[in-house]
């Protein structure tokens, strides 16, 4: 499918006759504005009709489901993938910053209380995504004329995930209730014996201990379990090894994110488009199951665009969202003699940037490493490794400089349509 833009760059209908638009490439009738998706705008005057297109958005926490249909043909499909490493970047930050206070400002006065969160606030990992959110949905708008945006939304209830047959003033006494604080309701959960051995240790003093880094994992009782001190610095030793039936209980952070992500993504919606509905998950499913088609995000995103029979592409595009600049000067190790290593990397190595995609032996890559020696790690977006040495830059051809979103076709999942079935 090639996406098509008039004169003005306001977007036409895409085609699928390649032969005429290599010819206007050719005679100087149209000119290529992207590679991937791969997109032209005409250089004449010429008609602005176009047809009515749904644009279904299956929103989620790690990745984004994308489909704009017409009542005949899918048009555009595509499967994003979210950052996921915005909370422990930002506790870094956060580490990095009291550190250097502790070092420098001592004795400054606080001034934390002078600061107040605006009006509609939210946290940096859940406003990031949101972000992404709608800069997909604009990316759409910027290569097919969309008249209508479908967003699936839905609510979760996690005190009653936890428990269904809470009821009234129990949603008031989670966890936590009658409990001081979580260590001592950690410590009242596991009944005051270590999970590790179990009181052989024959030591009276217990710890309170992550099972994930507190940096990630947090406080949450479900990331915490007792242990003794003798098992608890061992561990941290290499001394002594939990049992594997510790890990980390269930958690839901995933779905309390979605409760605040969606809505706020849908309001904002409704605020740059004209006509924006909503679906439920429920929906979709339902759709998915009838029609026999297969579980993934971009078909989702086409149940959700109302035409889950339409003639598929029978490819899509992955995309991955990266870490457009590196802001942190040094690197957190301390060299010997308390010097600190920079953490920046130059600009251009050999006139290539980090994630610009490049052509190797007629297939697309793009650069995950740079060596000032000119060899460099290029992969496909799965990770996968050319070989295991470095490619000379030699051998590589710039395709396309690198954008926030990196993007590649893969082929779609195959399934059978359903057979109508008559009473």
């Amino acid at each position: 499918m090639v996406y098509v833009l008039n004169k003005n760059g306001v977007p036409l209908m895409p085609t699928k006759r390649h032969g005429k638009v290599r010819r206007m490439l050719k005679n100087g009738q149209a000119k290529v504005v992207r590679r991937c998706p791969f997109t032209i705008q005409l250089l004449y005057d010429t008609t602005n009709y176009t047809q009515p297109i749904n644009l279904g958005i299956d929103a989620g926490s790690k990745h984004i489901g994308v489909c704009a249909t017409t009542e005949k043909e899918e048009l555009y499909c595509a499967d994003v993938e979210l950052r996921k490493d915005i909370v422990d970047l930002i506790s870094t930050r956060r580490e990095n910053r009291r550190s250097r206070r502790n070092r420098k400002t001592r004795y400054r006065k606080a001034r934390f209380n002078n600061r107040k969160k605006g009006d509609g606030w939210l946290a940096p990992s859940i406003r990031q995504k949101i972000d992404c959110h709608l800069q997909i949905v604009e990316n759409v708008h910027k290569i097919l004329p969309i008249t209508k945006i479908i967003v699936e939304t839905a609510s979760f209830d996690i005190q009653k995930i936890k428990n269904p047959n809470i009821q009234g003033e129990e949603y008031q006494q989670g966890e936590q209730f009658n409990f001081w604080n979580v260590r001592e309701y950690v410590l009242f959960r596991d009944n005051h014996i270590c999970q590790c051995c179990k009181g052989k240790s024959k030591d009276n003093i217990l710890n309170v201990h992550h099972i994930e880094s507190r940096k990630t994992g947090g406080d949450a009782p479900n990331n915490l379990i007792t242990l003794c001190e003798t098992c608890h610095s061992g561990y941290h030793k290499g001394t002594v090894t939990l049992p594997k039936t510790i890990h980390r209980g269930m958690t839901f952070r995933d779905a309390t994110f979605m409760g605040v992500m969606r809505w706020a993504f849908y309001n904002e919606l409704k605020k740059r488009y004209v006509d924006v509905s909503m679906t439920y998950g429920y929906i979709t499913k339902n759709t998915r199951i009838k029609n026999n088609l297969p579980k993934e995000h971009y078909v989702d995103a086409r149940c959700i665009s109302g035409n889950p029979l339409a003639k598929s592409l029978g490819y899509y595009y992955f995309e991955k969202k990266i870490r457009r600049h590196n802001r942190q000067i040094h690197k957190s190790k301390i060299l010997k003699g308390g010097r600190r290593k920079r953490n920046h990397a130059e600009y251009l190595v050999k006139g290539y940037r980090l994630f610009d995609k490049v052509s190797y032996n007629g297939h697309t890559y793009f650069i995950f490493g740079r060596r000032k020696s000119g060899f460099f790690d290029i992969r496909n977006l799965n990770g996968d490794k050319v070989n295991k040495g470095s490619i000379s830059c030699k051998k590589i051809k710039l395709i396309e400089k690198a954008k926030g979103y990196l993007a590649e076709i893969r082929k779609q999942a195959m399934w059978e349509y359903a057979i109508p079935t008559t009473a």
